[in-house]
């Protein structure tokens, strides 16, 4: 019998949002392992559990706020909140033009420890900048939790910047479990 993170890792590969081949990253590095969750908003269940299993990992943290990184960490940041009642923050890649201008949408106050949600950590750099725009506002920011951290530095990238990251799979976990 599967375990649940088993049963999660074969549901995301089922729907392709884990695809085995020869791809490009973003960062330009070849990589044989591809991770694109931005479909998991057509499969609500999955969603649900996919959010319960990065919860899982960080259910004892004392947090009071939650930010996703934009954009595919934002439904998972968002039933993370439903589920725990939690409220959260977005947290834009820029600051609005035109009205109050703000870059960090929602209500909280400085000091406030904010646990910030990932998809995937390559190099960490999304998430440093999301962090770095937190600060800038007053908020703490102690913990990463991701689903996958892809080995290629982003926990060291965090972690000398003083952060904990979390991961519910390794890049290793996805390659044995293929």
């Amino acid at each position: 019998m599967m375990n649940k993170k088993q049963e999660l890792l074969r549901a995301l590969t089922e729907i392709n949002t884990i695809k085995f081949g020869e791809f490009t990253l973003r960062s330009g590095k070849t990589s044989p392992v591809y991770i694109d969750l931005r479909p998991i908003i057509a499969y609500p269940k999955l969603l649900r559990e996919l959010s319960c299993a990065l919860w899982d990992r960080v259910k004892n943290l004392q947090t009071t706020l939650l930010c996703g990184v934009p954009y595919t960490a934002l439904p998972i940041a968002t039933c993370i909140s439903l589920d725990q009642d939690l409220p959260m923050v977005i947290c834009r890649k820029e600051a609005k033009e035109y009205g109050t201008k703000k870059q960090v949408e929602g209500i909280f106050k400085k000091g406030q420890n904010c646990l910030v949600i990932e998809d995937v950590v390559t190099t960490g750099g999304s998430v440093i900048k999301t962090i770095d725009v937190l600060q800038q506002q007053g908020l703490q920011v102690t913990d990463v939790v991701v689903l996958v951290d892809r080995q290629e530095g982003g926990r060291e990238a965090l972690e000398a910047k003083g952060y904990r990251l979390h991961s519910v799979f390794t890049l290793d976990d996805l390659y044995q479990g293929s």
